[in-house]
């Protein structure tokens, strides 16, 4: 019976990763190819097989998602979607979903901390989420260090961040603001008030 055999194209949907990501794989010698007279790469499923037997993932992944508030529970179905066929492209089938709704500066969001319970007890290998401030607005690297230290990596889908809905980032500076200015003038001063005030004043005349 004459083996099958791949054209890059399928050998890089089957990984989920780029046609140029393929290529540089046969030219370093990763996977056998054989060209083909007009010139084309074709992959024998033997190889394709071995190759997805070393790189098939062992352990669990976290698909993060969140969202600042309730009203963007689309945007959060959006995330947790692409999170999850992303972290299935990758071979992953012990999968777990993990969600908050509030804001990037929240240190007690009950997802995050679940999150941290898992890690430690190298439950964990990877965590997808779609930009980095999805796990926290500051100190992304402080967590990254954290996890790698505990045998987990984090992956952004998302190398750059997209422009973030003007709400999110307000409530995050507001948030900045209050937290300070009670931390000197005290939590009920009327110094304090006055001027988270002028902040959300002076963003509304923006």
């Amino acid at each position: 019976m004459v083996e099958r055999l791949y054209t890059t194209g399928e050998v890089a949907r089957v990984f989920g990763v780029s046609y140029t990501a393929v290529k540089k794989w046969a030219y370093s010698g990763k996977i056998k190819f054989i060209k083909t007279p007009g010139g084309k790469y074709r992959y024998p499923e033997s190889e394709v097989k071995k190759l997805l037997g070393e790189a098939m993932p062992k352990g669990k992944a976290v698909v993060y998602a969140r969202v600042s508030s309730a009203d963007q529970k689309e945007d959060l179905e959006r995330q947790k979607q692409r999170l999850l066929d992303y972290a299935r492209s990758r071979g992953y089938t012990d999968i777990l979903v993990i969600e908050d709704i509030a804001s990037g500066l929240n240190e007690n969001r009950k997802g995050l901390a679940k999150l941290f319970e898992m890690i430690p007890q190298r439950e964990v290998e990877v965590v997808f989420i779609t930009y980095k401030d999805r796990l926290t607005r500051f100190g992304f690297k402080y967590l990254e260090a954290f996890f790698n230290s505990q045998e987990c990596r984090i992956e952004s889908l998302d190398a750059e961040e997209a422009k973030e809905p003007q709400k999110e980032l307000v409530e995050d500076l507001i948030a900045v603001v209050t937290s300070f200015t009670g931390r000197i003038y005290g939590a009920r001063s009327h110094k304090r008030r006055r001027v988270v005030e002028a902040v959300e004043q002076a963003i509304r005349d923006c």
